[in-house]
C-alpha cells in the first residue's frame, strides 16, 4: 500500500477555526503547481517499485485550481509514477468553487474525466448563521443545490460537519445530521470545532466577541451523532468518520494503520516507516527552493518510542483498536506490559474494553480518546 497525497495551499478566504497552511493570494496558483509538479519529478524514485492504491488532493482548497491545473498535476503523476487501476482518488471541495464563473455539472464531469472517484465537500453546517461564524465562504443554498448535482457523478462522497459551535444548541445540530441524511451521502466525517492559537477563532473568544467552546455542549452533540448515525447504520471506523459499509476512506485507513505515504507540496508531510519528513511551511520559498532543484523538507528517524506512539495515537482513534500482539511483535513484551498496565485504570473504570486481544475505547471513552492515548504514551528513554 502506498498513497500520495498533494497539499493545495490556497484558499479564496480564511476560515476563522483554520490553523493549515494557506494563502488567500491566488496570483502564485500556476507557479506553485508547476512547483508540485517539479517535486512529483524530483521525488519519483521514492515510489519506485511502489504502485499508489490513494491519491489525496486536500489544502487548503484543490477546486479553486482550474481544470487545466488540475489536468497538469494528473498528468505529471500518471508519468511519473504507477497508480492502480483501482485506486481511490480523492478531492477536497468547497461548495462556492463550483458556482463560481462556472457551470457545476461540468466542473462535476471534469473531475471525473480526472479519474478522481471520491469527492470530499466541505460543507460544515447546513444553517447560514453557522457558516457566517465560522466565516465560511459558501451559502447554505449553495449546498443544498450541489449535493444533489454531486451525487449523479459520484457515488462514493464524503461531506464534513462540525459540531460544538458556541451558538449551535442541539436541535440545530440535530437538524444538520438530519439534512445531511437527506441527500443520502454514504460518509459523514464529523469534527469538534476547536480553538487553535492565532486563528480569528482564537481572538474573537478571547475579547469576548464570540461565547468559549463548551465541551460538554460538544461532548452532547457527539452522542447525537453516533446514536442517529448508527439507526442510519453507519459504522463509525474511525472517532470521526462514520461510514456505510465499502465507503470507509482507504487513504485514511493507510493513514491510521502507517501505511507508507508521500506528501508533495509546502507544509506536506512524508512517511515511509521509519522516517518522517515535511516541506517548508511557505509558499514563496518552497517555488524558489523546487526551482533550484531542492527539496525544501526536514526530515526526521523516528525512535522506537516515537513508532510506538504513533501506533497509539492513530489506531486507538479507529473502531479496530490497538493490536496487543503486535505491540509485543513490534516493540518487545516490555512495551506490551507497559501498555497493558497503563489501560489498566482506564479498563476498571470501562473507558478501555478488550476484545479478541485488541485494547479499544468503549462508548463512554471515545470523547476522552486522545486524553487516553496520551497516558498510554511513551516519553522516557525506555528500550
Amino acid at each position: 500500500m502506498y498513497s500520495l497525497y498533494i497539499h493545495i495551499p490556497f484558499c479564496r478566504r480564511a476560515c476563522h477555526y483554520c490553523d493549515f497552511h494557506f494563502s488567500t493570494t491566488l496570483r502564485r496558483k500556476g507557479e506553485m503547481i508547476n512547483a508540485i509538479c517539479s517535486e512529483l519529478f524530483l521525488r519519483q524514485n521514492e515510489a519506485k517499485g511502489s504502485t499508489l492504491q490513494t491519491i489525496y488532493l486536500g489544502g487548503g482548497t484543490p477546486t479553486v485550481l482550474s481544470f487545466d491545473e488540475l489536468q497538469q498535476l494528473f498528468n505529471t503523476i500518471h508519468r511519473y509514477y504507477n497508480v492502480s487501476a483501482t485506486a481511490e482518488i480523492t478531492i477536497e471541495a468547497n461548495p462556492d468553487d463550483f458556482f463560481k464563473d462556472r457551470e457545476p455539472e461540468i466542473f462535476l464531469a471534469q473531475l471525473q474525466s480526472l479519474g478522481i472517484n471520491r469527492l470530499s465537500i466541505g460543507v460544515q453546517s447546513f444553517f447560514e448563521e453557522d457558516l457566517q461564524l465560522m466565516n465560511r465562504i459558501h451559502t447554505a443554498l449553495q449546498v443544498e443545490q450541489l449535493l444533489p448535482l454531486a451525487s449523479s457523478y459520484f457515488d462514493n462522497m464524503t461531506i464534513d460537519l462540525i459540531y460544538g459551535i458556541p451558538t449551535m444548541d442541539n436541535r440545530r445540530w440535530q437538524k444538520n445530521i438530519e439534512k445531511a441524511l437527506s441527500f443520502g451521502i454514504p460518509h459523514i466525517s464529523a469534527y469538534a470545532l476547536t480553538v487553535e492559537e492565532k486563528t480569528a477563532l482564537h481572538r474573537f473568544i478571547s475579547v469576548g466577541k464570540i461565547p468559549p467552546i463548551d465541551d460538554q455542549l460538544s461532548h452532547t452533540h457527539f452522542q447525537l451523532l453516533i446514536d442517529r448515525l448508527e439507526r442510519e447504520g453507519f459504522v463509525q471506523y474511525e472517532f470521526s468518520n462514520f461510514g456505510k459499509e465499502g465507503y470507509f476512506s482507504k487513504n485514511n485507513t493507510a493513514y491510521w494503520f502507517g501505511k507508507p505515504y508521500m506528501g508533495i507540496g509546502p507544509s506536506a508531510h512524508s512517511f515511509n516507516g521509519n522516517i518522517r519528513s515535511w516541506n517548508i511551511a511557505h509558499n514563496i520559498k518552497y517555488i524558489k527552493e523546487i526551482e533550484r532543484g531542492v527539496l525544501p523538507n526536514e526530515e526526521e528517524v523516528l525512535t522506537v518510542n516515537n513508532q510506538y506512539n504513533e501506533l497509539i495515537i492513530t489506531r486507538i482513534r479507529t473502531m479496530v483498536g490497538i493490536d496487543i500482539e503486535e505491540v509485543a511483535i513490534r516493540f518487545g513484551t516490555d512495551y506490551q506490559k507497559y501498555l497493558l498496565q497503563q489501560a489498566h485504570k482506564y479498563l476498571d473504570e470501562g473507558l478501555l474494553q478488550i476484545t479478541k486481544n485488541h485494547l479499544k475505547v468503549t462508548r463512554k471513552g471515545k470523547f476522552l480518546s486522545d486524553g487516553i492515548a496520551s497516558d498510554l504514551f511513551r516519553v522516557d528513554d525506555f528500550i
